[in-house]
């Protein structure tokens, strides 16, 4: 385990130059940047959060360009997720434009859905996650998901959280940018504070729709 001690700001500069010169060749030449400047500091705040926050995963820098039009290779910003529960947990990125955390659930399954309507359909769980949403909103994040166009089948088109059963996935999130403590160790705490605001919609999910 490496001990945390930040994440330097050439870290963020890697990105910004990345997203000039998306290319093999130049990722090659810069790969031992990466590693050093990206992957290992993100990797020591990983090992340092995860008693906290579940088991982590940073994710690979390399994208997937079988599908989409988009043939850049690299993906312009590294994301790493921690999780005691499939699909549930807390998110942070680093990327040209600084710092991006979250949480909440990336992939309801179709029986985890019905649950999660359900759950919002419910009175009382129903307005404690209302609640949740709002102090989360007045605290500065945003709060996204896949939505649907419409109210799903079987619930009024009136319904009194007719947006929050339109979610298919539902997180909140918020850009922290390029703060001063990213170069020292008081990011792991600074990261604990913000994630930690963010536990209560995490622990709904898992409660109410988490497998």
């Amino acid at each position: 385990m490496n001990t945390f001690i930040g994440i330097p700001a050439s870290a963020v500069e890697f990105y910004a130059a990345l997203e000039s010169n998306n290319n093999k060749l130049w990722w090659l030449e810069h790969k031992d940047t990466y590693d050093a400047e990206v992957r290992l500091p993100l990797q020591a705040l990983a090992d340092t959060l995860e008693a906290r926050f579940g088991a982590a995963k940073l994710f690979r820098p390399y994208r997937d360009v079988r599908f989409g039009p988009d043939k850049t290779p690299y993906k312009t910003a590294q994301g790493m997720f921690l999780s005691n529960h499939e699909g549930v947990g807390f998110y942070l990125q680093l990327s040209a434009d600084g710092l991006l955390i979250g949480g909440g659930y990336h992939s309801f399954a179709p029986a985890q859905l019905s649950r999660y309507r359900a759950a919002v359909d419910a009175t009382v769980s129903g307005k404690v996650l209302m609640s949740i949403l709002a102090g989360l909103s007045e605290s500065g994040f945003s709060i996204e998901g896949q939505t649907l166009k419409t109210v799903p089948r079987g619930f009024p088109k009136d319904h009194g959280r007719a947006e929050l059963l339109k979610h298919k996935t539902l997180s909140a999130s918020m850009a922290l940018g390029i703060p001063d403590w990213l170069e020292s160790e008081e990011m792991a705490r600074e990261i604990t504070d913000h994630w930690e605001q963010l536990r209560p919609l995490v622990d709904w999910v898992v409660r109410y729709a988490a497998p």
